[in-house]
């Protein structure tokens, strides 16, 4: 989204998994901040840009070799503050007249690194340093700087990073080889807010700018046509339709699909919640025998995902085709769907998996998407809610995904096996209710496993599915970590799913952060 009336902030992607976290960061401290494949940045747009300031993303490349990403050579002779990341500070060496290298010691994780002898800890780098002498920061590099370009000093050092943090203050260019912009680095923000300040911003960007200004594209974009919604009754497609609708008012109409994924209840729910608290036209779509059927029998993650990306497309074109005039289609696709699947506006990173709802629609649609959330995390689409007056009850659902209990379901997809998923992620979530710990996790959730165990009940043997309890905390779902439930907790918990729900004779606790894992098992 282009906002001409704030001072800009230009993020110059190169790829990294978590370049959209460094925006993240400066949304929190209110400032404006667009992000550009390097590609697409040439030094005539840049120019036209007139960024305040610019950062150099981290990314999978080397700047080692032959060509290898870029910066404009224009935006070292913009007058404007520059911070390089990770891969970012590389670039800036290796363009400004220093020296990279690989083949050395690589860092991945978490590092100490120690300030410069001698060097005065000001400017970006000012209120670090301060307890303990050290800071902890997170590592992922494989080359490393090895000689600093002209006017730049050294201010800080890691065991294998001779040059973790540099700077060239007359020039206000600066450099780390870790990334700040991730959890793991606590002093990162106080960077990034030194940063912006130095640089002159006033944090005047906030969610109502936000909601303002997507109302008026979404004006823009649609005019008079139709839009049909795809609705599923979780946080980002309320907020979606809700902040559609303001726009456009009944130009809108929401289609609520039952593919027969969901959850105990789920539909009933979620089409009485909407239709209780908007005056906005659903459609109830029952189309769980069409999408059941096609996916009877497949295992492969990818191939589901896929199937049920094509079957939503088949079902929301049947509904606009009769609806006269509808020539868009919305969606509540977020940054992280994006980043997973595809590198956001174009860029190099790497796809993690497909999600249904990025990638585009069919040219047979002949519809255009309309994806108001797209560049947002879940903690914004949140507080962007609370600014268009959703109740909390929408607000404060955890994630569900659009591919439903499909992707809970490892291997085969079989009715019996839903029913019994169904029944524990019921008495799953009913204990986290009842314990008051709901609103403490992010996301909770059962998988049914395709494995059977050996039990006893009584004096009985049982030969039944194993399943996997799933809680993790998190702030934007691009990281997470699982949630330390008590022991007394889980055995509960698990006594309950193996009493109540007919099928299952095994309970497990997933433990693992992402990364390396992802949150969904698929």
């Amino acid at each position: 989204m282009i906002q001409t009336e704030h001072d800009r902030l230009l993020i110059i992607d190169f790829g990294s998994q978590v370049t959209q976290l460094i925006a993240r960061r400066l949304r929190e401290l209110n400032v404006y901040c667009e992000i550009r494949p390097y590609q697409k940045v040439t030094d005539v747009g840049l120019r036209e840009m007139a960024p305040r300031a610019v950062i150099l993303s981290g990314g999978p490349d080397s700047v080692t070799r032959e060509g290898s990403p870029r910066a404009p050579q224009a935006l070292f002779e913009l007058g404007v503050p520059v911070f390089g990341i990770c891969y970012g500070q590389q670039v800036m060496m290796e363009q400004l007249g220093g020296a990279v290298e690989g083949g050395h010691h690589a860092e991945y994780g978490r590092a100490m690194i120690t300030p410069a002898e001698g060097h005065k800890l000001d400017g970006i780098f000012a209120g670090l340093f301060t307890e303990t002498g050290r800071e902890q920061v997170w590592m992922s590099h494989g080359d490393r700087v090895t000689k600093l370009a002209p006017g730049f000093e050294v201010v800080a050092t890691s065991p294998n990073a001779p040059f973790a943090m540099i700077a060239d203050e007359e020039r206000r260019f600066y450099g780390v080889q870790f990334h700040p912009e991730v959890h793991h680095t606590p002093g990162g923000k106080v960077m990034l807010e030194n940063f912006v300040r130095m640089a002159g911003f006033t944090g005047d960007w906030t969610m109502a700018a936000y909601r303002d200004e997507a109302i008026r594209l979404i004006r823009e974009q649609v005019g008079d046509a139709k839009v049909i919604c795809g609705l599923s009754g979780g946080v980002d497609s309320s907020v979606a339709a809700v902040l559609i609708h303001e726009a456009i008012g009944d130009q809108l109409t929401c289609v609520f699909v039952d593919h027969g994924l969901l959850r105990l209840n789920e539909a009933e729910e979620v089409v009485t919640m909407f239709r209780d608290n908007y005056n906005i036209p659903l459609i109830h779509a029952d189309e769980s025998e069409l999408f059941l059927g096609e996916l009877e029998g497949v295992s492969d993650p990818e191939e589901k995902r896929k199937t049920i990306g094509r079957l939503f497309i088949d079902v929301f074109q049947k509904h606009a085709d009769r609806i006269e005039g509808a020539a868009f289609l919305a969606q509540g696709t977020l940054y992280p769907d994006v980043i997973e699947s595809v590198s956001f506006s174009g860029g190099p990173s790497v796809t993690i998996k497909s999600h249904h709802n990025v990638g585009g629609l069919p040219e047979k649609m002949g519809l255009t998407l309309v994806e108001p959330l797209r560049e947002l995390f879940k903690d914004e689409v949140r507080a962007l809610g609370r600014e268009l007056g959703l109740p909390e009850s929408f607000i404060g659902r955890h994630p569900f995904p659009g591919p439903g209990l499909a992707i809970r379901c490892p291997g085969a997809i079989t009715r019996d096996k839903l029913e019994i998923l169904r029944k524990a992620d019921a008495v799953y979530i009913d204990q986290i209710r009842r314990h008051g710990l709901y609103d403490e996790i992010w996301q909770a959730f059962v998988a049914i496993l395709p494995v059977r165990t050996v039990g006893v009940m009584g004096d009985g043997r049982t030969y039944d599915y194993a399943c996997a309890l799933r809680a993790v905390t998190s702030v934007d779902g691009m990281t997470a970590d699982y949630y330390p439930f008590s022991h007394e907790f889980l055995g509960e918990t698990a006594t309950r799913i193996i009493n109540e729900v007919k099928g299952i004779n095994r309970v497990t606790y997933d433990i693992t952060s992402k990364p390396p894992g992802t949150i969904e098992w698929e």
